[in-house]
């Protein structure tokens, strides 16, 4: 384990700002981190809770909220999409926060609730039913289907038909439960009830689901000395109200009270989490002192209830339908532990059972069986999350400043910096800790749990999860921590091996989400960087591919099953001719109809088409260069035949529309530049077609290719520059120093430059996706992507129909899955 980055605040003036002291924080699966602040008003004396959002590739750019809390923020939850947030106070206020126009850097509160005066201590959203369970001792099999299976779960609450109802449910100081629904309406439904009869102070409480469907609410008063307390809580809708029914569970005592030699050593209960939002049945418990701290990890079993031998005897069969009860049974617990100020427990949703307590003892380690434990001395443990034994351990003092005087390390007062707030990422091999100097740590947690494994191993744990956030859609960027160079190739080429032993269906589910993965991790490494390009590219034809295809129409209603995009496949795939217009007399011309204005708005995907393949062609004598944008194209014959079916697409359009076929620079006016650039991408397309059987261009074809720049000004094609974010910097084991709201400076690529990367400050700046010129100092406002750099206006010029649906495509996350972020007005 140890730090990625480190990023702190700027210095303030004491008098007017209070020591930044993050209260709690959240991170979500799209790997957007929220955390809490207080600022305090020079002239009114007041507080103002802040909640600050932001990605963990650009740290920097926080986004910072006037949460219009009047008390303390409590709780911050992520929902399960990862775009909307809830915050609670001390007050009993709930609201929830949702992006604007989709802009992870622009936010909003949506709708609330509230419980007058009654600070809320846990906070979830509602389940909705959806549990995906990892198979680790599976991930040698090729099915991602037996790796990662579907577990029967039932949402907390369904509307009709079985869809499930949105909504969160919070627990109060004074032990009452509280549950808000989000109707479909966009109103909100709210019922409060007491969790039993006889109310109590509950300091802490923690909220679990079950496959029932039902919640499972543990609560404390934050004496060692009393019972923690679980309740059954069922929700249920019954003539437009909200109900709630409250059931008391089985209830336990911490063995530290139980112990005679430790019985008043641990007064206080700091720390009550279930090991799991969908895993009721195992808590973990800390009890400490004012120095040191113990853990303890307790499970709920169903147990035999001994019968009297009287009753043995009157039914003797009775033993064979012996009554069970739930009882608490401890699973572990630690020994006497520094003061512990924080806890973070794993998302990966693996089953676990009490033999799993073995593998601690195994050299089988897999991410995920680990939680992790912060202590006041400043150091983090990962423990196994049910023998609680050591795993990894990561000192205090790694994460101090180098430039810090030894002689001012000497005398920091005490107590010494730690964190206050922990959160693991949901591959769990990334963790972020808040202390009480406001800083921000990234940390990474090894694959291995802290043991030394070879690289094929390593390989294979990294391999799984990738494959676990390509099943999802969770964003993968922790797992990138931990791809050195040299891991690249390897990886990219598993993970294409196992994304082609899955069924057709399922590739085509992920075919885009293989491509970005893909695109991620060759940034990482120098020698496959260019293939990025090619891999962005590849996103982009595919988009276009659909959206131009899904614009046509059958002539006549009564049409067989196969569609005019699937039949302009076939067509094209059984008639391999070099003339375009002999492949356009096979097809019905007339389903290719469209409407003027129509294909008036789609020349710039139209010219993007054309330009890409002349340039593939122009460069088609030097295939021999792994470092030109475009290599991997020259051999992949699915895209070229997707190319040449959208050239024939574009010639029948250009029949009826001149002026929407691409632009073409070429020496002779009476040369039929489409028919030219057709042949020569069949000639190259019949080479490759074949994938187990390709064979190299012949002579012929690349002395033609040769002559295409005397032919034709060979476009510049506008690949996306660099994104600037962190991963590709954070390969080193020294952290690297971050302030909030300064970007770092560009990274050093005097070893590797790139013509295509390399961008001048006099050159006009492109929206990518639009493919439109906005000049070289862009006046209208835009947004990039928060992974592969993209950028795109954030307002449409075009309001036509067919352009609509094109930016339908990438209205909420870019095309590679990223999110967006809004840029300043004016951008470099």
């Amino acid at each position: 384990m140890d730090v990625a980055y480190i990023c702190e605040w700027d210095r303030r003036p004491r008098t007017s700002h209070c020591p930044c002291i993050p209260l709690v924080c959240a991170w979500s699966c799209r790997n957007l981190i929220a955390f809490t602040t207080d600022q305090r008003n020079e002239e009114e004396r007041d507080l103002t809770h802040m909640i600050h959002i932001l990605d963990t590739e650009h740290p920097w750019d926080v986004y910072s909220i006037t949460s219009g809390h009047q008390e303390v923020i409590t709780s911050l939850e992520w929902d399960q999409s990862g775009s909307r947030l809830l915050s609670a106070d001390a007050d009993g206020r709930i609201k929830c926060w949702g992006m604007t126009d989709h802009l992870a850097n622009s936010w909003q509160s949506l709708v609330g609730s509230e419980v007058d005066g009654d600070p809320i201590v846990a906070l979830s959203w509602l389940h909705n039913g959806v549990k995906l369970a990892l198979h680790v001792e599976k991930s040698g099999v090729s099915s991602f289907g037996e790796k990662f299976s579907r577990v029967k779960f039932s949402p907390s609450l369904t509307l009709f038909g079985g869809k499930p109802m949105e909504g969160w449910i919070a627990v109060t100081v004074s032990g009452l439960v509280t549950v808000s629904l989000l109707k479909p309406n966009g109103q909100v439904l709210t019922a409060t009830e007491s969790l039993c009869r006889l109310r109590c102070r509950v300091a802490l409480a923690d909220i679990a689901f079950t496959g029932g469907g039902n919640i499972v609410v543990a609560t404390c008063d934050g004496s060692s000395t009393s019972p923690v307390q679980f309740y059954k809580v069922c929700v249920s809708v019954v003539s437009e109200k909200c109900k709630i029914d409250t059931e008391i569970l089985p209830s336990l005592f911490m063995r530290c009270t139980t112990d005679p030699a430790r019985k008043d050593k641990f007064p206080a209960v700091t720390h009550l989490k279930f090991l799991a939002r969908d895993m009721s049945e195992q808590v973990l418990l800390c009890a400490s002192n004012q120095c040191s701290s113990v853990a303890e990890c307790w499970s709920l079993r169903k147990e035999g209830l001994p019968l009297n031998n009287i009753f043995q005897q009157l039914s003797p069969g009775v033993s064979d339908k012996q009554p069970m009860i739930l009882k608490w049974r401890i699973l572990s617990a630690t020994n006497e532990l520094e003061r512990v100020s924080a806890v973070a427990l794993p998302k990966l949703p693996i089953s676990l059972t009490n033999t799993d307590i073995k593998v601690a003892n195994d050299t089988k380690f897999y991410p995920g069986l680990g939680l992790a434990l912060a202590f006041h001395d400043g150091n983090v443990h990962i423990v196994h999350r049910l023998s609680l034994q050591t795993m990894a351990v990561l000192f205090g003092s790694s994460m101090r400043s180098s430039e810090e005087p030894s002689l001012k390390r000497q005398r920091s007062p005490t107590p010494c910096v730690h964190f206050k707030a922990l959160q693991m990422s949901w591959t769990s091999l990334a963790l972020v800790g808040l202390d009480t100097q406001g800083k921000l740590s990234m940390l990474r947690v090894s694959p291995s749990m802290g043991h030394a494994l070879d690289m094929t191993t390593s390989l294979r744990h990294l391999l799984f999860l990738l494959e676990y956030c390509m099943v999802t859609g969770y964003d993968w960027w922790d797992i990138l921590l931990h791809v050195q160079p040299n891991m690249v190739h390897n990886l990219v080429e598993k993970l294409h091996e196992e994304y082609t032993k899955q069924n057709a269906a399922l590739q085509q589910v992920l075919s885009t989400r293989i491509l970005s993965m893909k695109a991620s991790l060759c940034k990482l490494s120098p020698s496959t960087i260019t293939r990025v390009c090619d891999y962005h590219a590849k996103l982009f034809l595919i988009s276009i591919s659909c959206t131009l295809k899904s614009l046509l129409r059958p002539h006549v209603l009564n049409t067989p099953d196969k569609s005019p995009g699937d039949r302009l496949t076939e067509i094209c795939n059984k008639f391999p001719d070099n003339d375009i217009d002999k492949v356009m007399i096979n097809l019905k011309t007339e389903e290719f109809v469209l409407d003027m204005p129509t294909l008036q708005s789609l020349q710039q995907l139209i010219q993007w088409i054309g330009d890409f393949v002349l340039y593939l062609l122009a460069s088609l004598p030097n295939q021999g260069s792994s470092f030109r944008p475009g290599h991997s194209f020259l051999r992949d014959g699915a895209s070229l035949g997707t190319l040449r079916e959208l050239m024939v697409m574009i010639r029948i359009w250009g029949l009826l529309k001149p002026s929407c076929l691409p632009v073409y620079t070429a020496t002779s006016d009476t040369q039929d530049s489409m028919s030219l650039l057709f042949r020569l991408l069949t000639r190259l397309w019949m080479c490759c077609r074949d994938e187990n059987h390709p064979c190299e261009p012949d002579e012929a074809l690349i002395d033609e290719c040769c002559l295409l720049p005397s032919q034709f000004l060979i476009p510049n094609m506008d690949w996306l520059p660099l994104a600037n974010g962190l991963i590709s910097r954070l390969q080193s084991k020294l952290p690297l120093r971050l302030q909030f709201g300064k970007p770092p400076g560009a990274p050093s690529h005097a070893s590797v430059q790139y013509e295509a990367y390399t961008r001048s400050p006099t050159q006009p700046k492109i929206d990518h996706l639009r493919r439109l010129h906005l000049g070289t100092c862009p006046t209208e406002a835009c947004k990039s992507c928060t992974r592969c750099g993209c950028v795109t206006m954030l307002k449409s010029p075009n309001k036509a129909t067919a352009v609509k649906q094109w930016e339908q495509r990438w209205i909420k996350t870019c095309l590679c899955g990223g999110l967006w972020r809004k840029m300043p007005h004016t951008y470099s």
